[in-house]
């Protein structure tokens, strides 16, 4: 289960728009998976929970709305 970061600050990054976090976040997750896959064998840490802080922190952003 999730806790950090939260949901609201999570869709706060999106204008509010839940279906715009869902893509990014799953594009973003991908991404990190093929790039980096022998580094998360070694990580405790899964893609999702890497890509949610991302955005969190304002790293990663959508492009458009």
């Amino acid at each position: 289960m999730m806790i950090e970061p939260s949901i609201d600050v999570l869709v706060r990054n999106t204008n509010g728009n839940r279906y715009v976090l869902c893509t990014v976040i799953s594009k973003r997750a991908k991404e990190i998976e093929s790039v980096r896959r022998l580094e998360l064998a070694d990580q405790d840490k899964k893609a999702i929970s890497i890509a949610c802080e991302e955005i969190a922190t304002g790293k990663v952003k959508p492009s458009a709305f």
